[in-house]
C-alpha cells in the first residue's frame, strides 16, 4: 500500500511542478513532511543535499532518495517513475499543441503568464533550503540562539569565493563538504 501512496504522491508532484526540479522542491517538502509525515525536515534537507550533489535532475534524484528512505529500493524506483511519468505525458502533449499553435497570441500569453509563478516557486525552494540550513527550520521568526554560525560561515566563504574569485560550484561543494566534515566532527 505504501508503494501505491508513494507513486501517487510523486505522480502528483510531477504533475504540478512546473518549472523544473527546483520548482518541485516546495511540493516535495509539503507532501513528504506535512501531508504524509513520512520524513522530518532534517531528513528532507539531507535528501536535498544528496540530490544536489548527485548528477542528474534534482527532482528525480530527490524522488529516488526519498522513495528509498521511505520504502527501500523499490520505493525509490516507484517514486522516480511517479515523478517522471507526468512529464513524459505532458511534454508529448505540449510539444504537439505548441508546434501546431505556436503563433497564436493566446499561447504566447500563457507562456508569459507562467514565468513569474515559476520564479516564485524556485525562490520559495531557495528560501526554505537557506532557512533550514542556517537555522534548523524554515519557520519565522528565528531566535538568535537558533542560528547555525558554522553554516553561515561556510555559506559566506563559499559565496565570497564564487563571486570574488570565480571559483567553480564543484570546488565550492567539495571544499564546503570537507570543511563541514572537519568542523562538525570536532564540535
Amino acid at each position: 500500500m505504501i508503494l501505491l501512496e508513494l507513486f501517487l504522491s510523486f505522480f502528483q508532484i510531477g504533475l504540478f511542478s512546473f518549472g523544473g526540479g527546483y520548482a518541485a522542491l516546495p511540493l516535495i517538502e509539503q507532501e513528504l513532511i506535512h501531508a504524509q509525515g513520512w520524513i522530518t525536515s532534517q531528513q528532507f534537507i539531507d535528501i536535498l543535499t544528496l540530490s544536489e550533489m548527485t548528477p542528474g535532475p534534482i527532482a528525480i534524484n530527490a524522488a529516488t532518495f526519498s522513495g528509498n528512505q521511505i520504502a527501500g529500493i523499490l520505493g525509490g524506483i516507484v517514486a522516480t517513475v511517479g515523478v517522471t511519468l507526468p512529464s513524459v505525458i505532458i511534454v508529448q502533449l505540449l510539444a504537439y499543441v505548441y508546434f501546431k499553435y505556436k503563433n497564436l497570441t493566446m499561447v504566447q500569453g500563457v507562456i508569459q503568464g507562467v514565468r513569474p509563478a515559476v520564479v516564485a516557486l524556485i525562490a520559495s525552494a531557495g528560501v526554505t533550503i537557506f532557512m533550514t540550513a542556517m537555522f534548523g527550520h524554515s519557520n519565522w521568526p528565528v531566535a538568535i540562539d537558533e542560528i547555525n554560525w558554522v553554516s553561515i560561515l561556510i555559506f559566506a566563504v563559499g559565496l565570497l569565493f564564487m563571486r570574488r574569485f570565480k571559483a567553480s560550484p564543484i570546488q565550492i561543494i567539495l571544499i564546503s563538504g570537507l570543511a563541514g566534515g572537519l568542523i562538525y566532527s570536532f564540535i
